[in-house]
């Protein structure tokens, strides 16, 4: 493998990414490995259309044999990539500055039954029931930059349970169907066992996810702070001078005495005149569909040890259309709203991350069918597009941007 690895570009020796990929690879115990993580990296960033193996390869040797190497290199070498996150987490950190930890899922479309973790489901973007792989990811998130650190892969209950599926994939004992929720805080309690600084503000859209309570609690139980997006069907305990329920008028079906959902609340709530600003803290923005205000109240949630929490219900409310077109929860009771707007809104620029890595950094073209493999990709895919993201911010006379983590 090393010998075949002699025939790369010398140029590859030579640029900042030689620089970068030590940084984040250079734990590697093989410099044949590390050599090659050099190589994927740059193969990523210079191949244009799809980031196969082989079209990588053919960017960046000209021997007969990379290919096979390169493939071998990400689907069967038994390298850890946990501390390449860690390295690309102090990097990033380094040289930007994030508002938020925002979570996000991506969809990959797979062919076959073999590849891990593969299933079907429907997709609400594209409308159908596919085949795929389904990946959660943390992001570091700046106003304008949002950079993957670190990835869980969603196991349906099959692949728990049939071993001869996890043993053709080498999926260890550890990893188990576990729903999106509780990868999320996974991944950021990975996450803040990582970073340097004080934790940040989780942003989760879980609007499509009536478990997102159980998101919350766990978060609120770390001491977390967090805006999560939630659905409207989710019931809450209004507090203090927000409308309550009539007292004739029973709960919502399905909550407890007291509660109503989210949907319903707000509609009493932005059926309010705008004098009461003083408990809605509405703020007057601009949507597609024209002015919205912006409503908030405080609540809680029911059951257990939710009833304990105060949390901060916001909204966007359409008066034209008389219901809201985004709602969340957040433990930033003192926050101004026009910054938990923004929070909020971090998560449409990590989907727009998400679609950047599928079409030019190769996150939908992993060939392989390995547990192993999906998280060696998703890690050499991160890194290139950070690398990529951090180095254009330098002026084209600066020096190259120092990467020891």
């Amino acid at each position: 493998m090393a010998e075949q690895y002699l025939s790369l570009s010398p140029q590859l020796h030579s640029d900042p990414l030689t620089a970068f990929a030590e940084a984040l690879f250079g734990h590697l115990p093989r410099a044949d490995q590390r050599r090659w993580a050099h190589g994927y990296l740059r193969g990523l960033l210079t191949t244009p259309g799809k980031k196969s193996v082989r079209r990588l390869a053919a960017t960046i040797s000209t021997s007969s044999t990379a290919s096979q190497s390169l493939q071998q290199f990400v689907n069967a070498s038994p390298w850890d990539w946990e501390p390449a996150r860690e390295k690309l987490t102090r990097v990033a950190e380094r040289h930007l500055t994030p508002l938020a930890w925002t979570v996000t899922s991506a969809v990959l479309p797979k062919r076959g039954a073999h590849s891990c973790g593969v299933h079907r489901r429907f997709v609400p973007q594209a409308g159908r029931i596919i085949n795929c792989q389904v990946g959660v990811g943390v992001f570091l998130s700046s106003a304008g930059t949002h950079l993957p650190v670190d990835w869980r892969l969603i196991l349906p209950e099959r692949w728990s349970h049939d071993e001869r599926l996890r043993d053709r994939a080498r999926i260890p004992g550890t990893a188990r169907h576990r729903p999106f929720w509780v990868h999320a805080l996974d991944l950021l309690d990975a996450l803040a066992s990582r970073t340097t600084r004080a934790p940040l503000p989780a942003v989760v859209d879980m609007s499509k996810h009536m478990e997102a309570a159980r998101l919350i609690g766990g978060l609120s139980r770390r001491g977390q702070d967090f805006v999560v997006a939630v659905p409207l069907g989710l019931p809450v305990l209004p507090l203090g001078s927000c409308p309550a329920p009539p007292v004739n008028s029973p709960a919502d079906p399905g909550t407890a005495q007291g509660c109503v959902s989210v949907q319903r609340f707000l509609q009493r709530l932005g059926a309010r005149p705008t004098h009461t600003a003083a408990v809605t803290l509405e703020q007057e923005v601009t949507l597609e569909q024209g002015d919205a205000r912006i409503l908030s109240a405080r609540v809680r949630l029911p059951g257990g040890s939710h009833t304990c929490h105060t949390y901060r219900l916001f909204a966007e409310w359409c008066p034209t259309r008389r219901r809201p077109t985004g709602a969340w929860v957040s433990s930033l009771l003192e926050e101004r709203v026009d910054r938990l707007m923004g929070l909020a809104r971090l998560d449409s620029g990590t989907a727009a991350t998400v679609s950047r890595l599928e079409a030019d950094y190769g996150l939908l073209d992993f060939e392989g069918r390995s547990y192993p493999g999906w998280h060696h990709h998703m890690t050499l895919v991160s890194a290139a597009y950070a690398y990529a993201r951090l180095a254009t911010t330098l002026a084209p006379d600066s020096e190259p941007l120092p990467w020891a983590a």
